[in-house]
């Protein structure tokens, strides 16, 4: 099982970028998806997320009127509309499974999360 993201790369403050994560190995519908971050000696954090079973959709307030989460269950793949870039978003994004196992109205939280892809460096330049 393998999640893998594409998409970063080096763009001006106020630019965009569109982040793509495919999945392999099995079908990711049923499980709640997200998007995290980590900055240089910053712990990984939240970006956005669909819940479980397909419900809701969740951001952190920093990217929240800027980001815009989406998914193509046909093609075992999540999206991260990126807009308005700040140099605050400079970091490496992962893209992350979590298993229906777990149920809530709410984004799965960083130990919930069963599969990680291996990241892409996003960099906002000032």
């Amino acid at each position: 099982v393998q999640l893998q993201a594409s998409g970063g790369g080096l763009v001006q403050t106020g630019g965009s970028l569109r982040l793509s994560c495919v999945g392999s190995g099995r079908t990711f519908n049923m499980d709640a998806m997200a998007w995290f971050r980590q900055a240089p000696g910053q712990e990984r954090e939240f970006v956005a997320a669909f819940g479980w079973l397909g419900g809701g959709t969740y951001y952190d307030d920093s990217v929240k009127g800027r980001f815009t989460i989406s998914r193509d269950n046909a093609k075992n793949s999540l999206y991260l509309q990126m807009n308005s870039l700040k140099p605050e978003d400079t970091a490496v994004y992962y893209c992350a499974a979590s298993a229906p196992l777990r149920n809530g109205a709410r984004p799965p939280r960083r130990d919930e999360i069963d599969y990680w892809g291996q990241g892409t460096l996003v960099t906002v330049s000032s």
